[in-house]
């Protein structure tokens, strides 16, 4: 791939058969290459935030009109990122569908297990304070969030238009420039950031200080930050964005653990165990639940330079 005649080279083999001149276009040719996959999943990113204020508005982020056009939105996007996927990743003889994970072999299992997975880190607020298994068997309780269109956008829309444009669209991009591991580091800093864009919202409020909005966007950019390099992992260990996007609404349903309000629970000592427990039980877990003989030959893993350790 990538040969050139006579005494040429291919971009697999720089360093032990490319003459001097062919090793230094090549590598140059690598690096522009990269620093232009960097820029596209920075122009995904914007792309995505910059369609949540295409439409003129007055109302709350929360009013149901302004959840439908921004929920369209996102969605285009989401369309498009399969496009800019396609515009790097031409010399794999791989589906770009399959590459963003989308796929069906170890389907069902690519959706349990990460999601298990994340409900042990939450066993303390998920078994005692908010019983997930309880809710999701409450069809009452299904009706009632069907119908609202906040609980749409969080537990539907944004986890599946985000996994699949900051996991499902970045990562195959990054992956061939800087390894999986790197990849699994890289991506959510896009993910992060994105999320910067509420202290705008905030600002307009301005029901609080520019000191406080701009603490809470830290916090902000920090926990979405470690749960996109989480659910990149998944990402990378199952090939599949199923996984990535229930872990995501799941989350989204739980919210942060609440240790203050743990400590003044009247079962506070059962909480604290139950939280590390979870803690505990979560990094015993996490290598054996990802394991890729479950979920079979991971497609992104074709476009990593050796080694390829988290494939």
């Amino acid at each position: 791939m990538f040969s050139h005649g006579g005494g040429g080279c291919s971009l697999t083999s720089v360093v032990l058969k490319c003459p001097p001149c062919c090793r230094y276009l090549t590598v140059e040719h690598t690096h522009t290459r990269c620093s232009l996959c960097v820029l596209s999943c920075l122009f995904l990113a914007c792309l995505y935030v910059g369609s949540l204020y295409v439409w003129r508005r007055r109302l709350s982020r929360d009013h149901p009109s302004v959840i439908k056009r921004r929920c369209v939105s996102v969605l285009l996007v989401s369309a498009l990122s399969p496009a800019v996927v396609k515009t790097w990743i031409q010399w794999v003889g791989v589906p770009v569908w399959e590459l963003m994970g989308v796929r069906t072999d170890g389907l069902v299992l690519a959706a349990l297990l990460p999601l298990l997975l994340t409900m042990v880190s939450q066993q303390g607020p998920g078994l005692i304070i908010n019983p997930p298994l309880f809710f999701f068997s409450d069809v009452q309780s299904w009706r009632l969030c069907v119908g609202d269109a906040v609980w749409l956008r969080n537990q539907v829309v944004a986890p599946m238009t985000e996994e699949l444009v900051f996991r499902g669209a970045m990562l195959p991009m990054l992956v061939p420039c800087t390894g999986p591991t790197g990849a699994i580091f890289t991506a959510p800093l896009f993910f992060g950031v994105a999320h910067l864009h509420h202290v705008i919202e905030q600002r307009r409020l301005g029901k609080e200080s520019m000191s406080v909005i701009l603490l809470v966007a830290g916090m902000q950019f920090l926990y979405t930050t470690v749960f996109g390099a989480f659910t990149a992992f998944i990402f990378m260990r199952t090939g599949h964005v199923v996984g990535p996007v229930l872990c995501h609404s799941f989350c989204n349903s739980q919210g942060l653990p609440d240790i203050s309000s743990a400590l003044q629970h009247p079962q506070r000592s059962a909480l604290l165990v139950s939280y590390l427990m979870g803690a505990l039980l979560f990094l015993v877990l996490l290598f054996p639940l990802t394991d890729p003989y479950f979920y079979g030959a991971i497609p992104i893993c074709s476009l990593a330079p050796p080694p390829a350790s988290v494939c």
